[in-house]
C-alpha cells in the first residue's frame, strides 16, 4: 500500500471514529437530558399535587369550622341575622372547597380523585343539613331543633372516616406514607 493511500484510509478511519464517538456522545447527552426531563416533570407534578391537596384540606377545614360556628349559632342566642350570616359563611366555603375539590380531581392520581370526591360529597350532604336547619330555625324563630342537630351530628360522623382515606391516599401518592 502506497503512504498516499494509508494517509487518506487513516484520515478515514479517523474521521468514522471521530463521527462515531460524537454520535454516542449525543445519544448519551439526549438520555441524560432526557431523565433530567423526567425527574422535573416528576418533581413538578408531586409540588402541584402537594399544594393541591394541602389547599383541599384547608378549605375542607374551612368549610368544617362554617358549619361548626352554624351550629354553634342555632344552639345559643343567635337570631335571625345571625343564622342568616352563617348560611352565607357555609354557602362561601362551599364554594371554595367545591373549586379546590374540582383541582385534586385534576391532579389526580385516580384513587385520590376518588376519595377526594367521596369527601366532597360527605361535605356537601354535611352543608346541605346545615342550610336546613338554618332555614328551619329562620321560619320557627328558634336555633335549637333537636331533629336538625341530630341530622347535623350524622353528618358529621359519616364525613369522619372519609376525610381519613382522603388523607390516607394523598400520603401514598405523595410518597409520605412511611
Amino acid at each position: 500500500m502506497d503512504a498516499s493511500v494509508a494517509a487518506i484510509l487513516g484520515a478515514a478511519i479517523g474521521a468514522v471514529g471521530g463521527v462515531g464517538g460524537g454520535l454516542l456522545t449525543l445519544s448519551t447527552q439526549l438520555r441524560s437530558l432526557d431523565a433530567q426531563l423526567r425527574a422535573e416533570e416528576k418533581r413538578w407534578l408531586a409540588d402541584l399535587r402537594r399544594e393541591t391537596y394541602t389547599a383541599f384540606v384547608t378549605c375542607a377545614k374551612q368549610l368544617s369550622n362554617a358549619v361548626w360556628k352554624a351550629s354553634d349559632l342555632l344552639h345559643g342566642e343567635g337570631g335571625v341575622e345571625e343564622w342568616e350570616s352563617a348560611r352565607r359563611s357555609v354557602h362561601d366555603a362551599w364554594a371554595q372547597f367545591s373549586a379546590a375539590s374540582a383541582a385534586v380531581t385534576m391532579a389526580g392520581p385516580h384513587t385520590v380523585a376518588a376519595a377526594a370526591e367521596d369527601l366532597r360529597e360527605a361535605l356537601r350532604r354535611w352543608e346541605l343539613v346545615t342550610g336546613i336547619w338554618i332555614r328551619a330555625a329562620i321560619q320557627q324563630g328558634i336555633g335549637d331543633l333537636p331533629e336538625h342537630d341530630r341530622q347535623f351530628m350524622a353528618g358529621f360522623e359519616a364525613k369522619k372516616p372519609l376525610e381519613v382515606a382522603f388523607q390516607i391516599a394523598a400520603r401514598r401518592a405523595l410518597g409520605t406514607n412511611t
